[in-house]
This record gives C-alpha cells, sequence and structure tokens, in this order.
C-alpha cells in the first residue's frame, strides 16, 4: 500500500494510490493521524487504512501536476520532526566520497577515514545473533522545516558552493506516548548536500548537510523490498543533463536497516513522545561524482517503481539573504 498527503483547495487528505487514482482515506488529514490511531486500536496502519473504507476518488496525476500533493507524511509542529540521516552504507558508495576526501600525503597504503569507515560497515554492519553491528556514520540535517513537498525548490542559501542531489531511501518513524518508535514506512528522497563544502574537509560534513531535502510523493507501507532499483535524472532547460541508475535495499547495503536504526535510537532524545523522525539511509550514486556542476533551475528527478511517481524537485535561485558578521544582537 502506498498513500499520499494532499491539499486541494485548502482541504488537507490522505489517500492510498491505487492504478492512477488516489482514493481519499476518510476522517484523516495527516498520516500521523492515522498512524495514531492504528496504535490506539492496536493495528497496523495498512490495516487502519483499509479499515475506513473508500472516500471519494481523485485523479492522482492532476493532483500532482496541480501542485496539490505534500510531502508524504509531516508533523503540525515542524519542530517536533527531525531528520537525518547515515552515510557509508551502501556497497560502492565509498568510492565517490573517497575521491573526495583523498589524502595528498602519507603511506600509500594508508586508508582515508571514508574507507575506514566504509570497511568498518562491512565487516560488521550486519551483525547476527542479535547483537547490535557497528555503528554508521550519522548527519544531522535539521526539523521538518526543511522538507520540501513534491514539486517545490529546493532552498539554494546565498552562502552555498553547491546543491547536488542524493537519491536515498528514507524511513519514516513516529514515537508513541510512551517513546517507542514504530516504523510508518518507507519514502524515496532527495537528501540534497553541498558537496564542495564538503570536499573541502571531511570535518566539514556537517555543515553541508544543513540543507533542504525532499521525500515522496508516496509512503511505502510495510518492509522494504531486499533490493531498490531504480534512477536518478538531473533536466536542464527540458533537455536530460545526466542520468544513472541507482540501488538500494540491503542486498545493496553493508548494513541492514535494523543496525542502522538501532544506531539512530539508541539516543533517549531521539525517542521522545510524539516526534516524527525521518531518516536517511545513504546512497552510492551522485552526479558530483561524474563531474556535474548543477545550477539554478536544474531539475532533479528521482525514480524507483516500488516507490510509484517519481520526485521532482528544482535547484531554487540563490536569494540575496546574506546574515551580516556581527548580526546577532546583544540583549
Amino acid at each position: 500500500m502506498r498513500l499520499i498527503q494532499f491539499n486541494k483547495n485548502g482541504r488537507r487528505g490522505v489517500a492510498r494510490i491505487e492504478n492512477a487514482n488516489a482514493i481519499v482515506v476518510p476522517l484523516a488529514d495527516r498520516v500521523i493521524d492515522l498512524a495514531n490511531a492504528a496504535l490506539a486500536d492496536r493495528r497496523g496502519l495498512a490495516a487502519e487504512v483499509t479499515a475506513r473504507g473508500d472516500g471519494e476518488t481523485l485523479d492522482y496525476a492532476a493532483l500532482l501536476k496541480d501542485g496539490a500533493v505534500l510531502s508524504p507524511v509531516d508533523h503540525p509542529d515542524p519542530t517536533h520532526c527531525l531528520v537525518a540521516g547515515t552515510g557509508l552504507t551502501h556497497l560502492g558508495s565509498a568510492d565517490t566520497r573517497d575521491k573526495m576526501h583523498q589524502k595528498v600525503a602519507g603511506a600509500i597504503e594508508d586508508l582515508t577515514d571514508s574507507m575506514k569507515m566504509f570497511r568498518m560497515g562491512l565487516e560488521g554492519g550486519k551483525p547476527k545473533g542479535g547483537k547490535p553491528g557497528v555503528q554508521p556514520e550519522w548527519f544531522y540535517k535539521g526539523d521538518g522545516s526543511i522538507v520540501a513537498k513534491p514539486g517545490a525548490a529546493l532552498d539554494f542559501p546565498s552562502f552555498a558552493l553547491d546543491g547536488g542531489e542524493e537519491p536515498e531511501v528514507a524511513g519514516i518513524y513516529l514515537n508513541d506516548m510512551q517513546g517507542k518508535p514504530w516504523r510508518l514506512g518507507f519514502a524515496i528522497g532527495n537528501e540534497y548536500s553541498d558537496h564542495v563544502t564538503e570536499r573541502q574537509n571531511y570535518l566539514y560534513l556537517a555543515h553541508s548537510k544543513l540543507r533542504a531535502c525532499a521525500i515522496g510523493p508516496e509512503l511505502l507501507l510495510g518492509d522494504l523490498p531486499d533490493s531498490v532499483e531504480g534512477e536518478s535524472r538531473i533536466w536542464r532547460d527540458g533537455k536530460l543533463l545526466w542520468k544513472k541508475p541507482f540501488v538500494s535495499g540491503e542486498r545493496n547495503m553493508s548494513h541492514t536497516i535494523a543496525n542502522l536504526e538501532y544506531h539512530h535510537f539508541k539516543y533517549k532524545q531521539f525517542r521522545r513522545p510524539g516526534d516524527l523522525h525521518i531518516h536517511f539511509f545513504g546512497t552510492a550514486t551522485l552526479s558530483v561524482g561524474d563531474g556535474i556542476v548543477t545550477q539554478p533551475g536544474d531539475l532533479f528527478e528521482i525514480e524507483a517503481p516500488v516507490f510509484g511517481a517519481p520526485l521532482r524537485n528544482a535547484l531554487g535561485a540563490k536569494p540575496n539573504d546574506d546574515f551580516p558578521l556581527g548580526g546577532v544582537g546583544s540583549l
């Protein structure tokens, strides 16, 4: 089952996608409303949707064209949505990163920090015996206010040196009132980072990730397929500039989903009751690795058939809103 959220003529709603139709779920403004009801009813999210029956049928393509499709999950208070992710989790993903962080001095047998982290994942990211494996690279992106809806432009800050796509699968989670996290499903996403800033120094990774992102348009309920196959594209002035296939899912990863989830939610502050989490799982495919330099107006298109419709977001224009040195007031 795949769900969307929409806002049509000022009316919010949730719908399940069936063929080319969006079938409205009655009495639901948000997916987390359905999730909280499912927790109260002690049943799964898909079962909660099914139990409510079918509302009216909407033209899904028309909703997308009209910009009425929202991110497939959100929180009414964006400060209670945490967006974070993991890196160096996919087989082959270290290659692009290692080129960005290659050491220029030292013994040839030395490994960069990227390669060390990647090797740790290969050796211990899929533990056996019910014990936690090695922890992955982890990064923070922001709260719910940085999530752009499908079709919306991705903010390109005035201080940014690059705005590059990252096609990734994101896990979506909601903490219940006792602080236990529950996975609602998965969505395709564009994690979008500043790779030029990151390339300057690996310790700038944290800065490079403080950017917008997008997920959706659909939320896939249930387990993530063992292998996810898709394609990432960049369009410029209506012409295809770049494209490349990408893969995800545990068959193509050096970590299990369960291990990545454990190392995120082991921190008590991430188990605050009622909070929503969007957690990106990493990628092995970046246009920057092929020498692509993006520019405002470029359209990112990320598609994986298992997630339904493709995710499209343009790179926005740089605003003239530099925060000035000395701009912090003193009380």
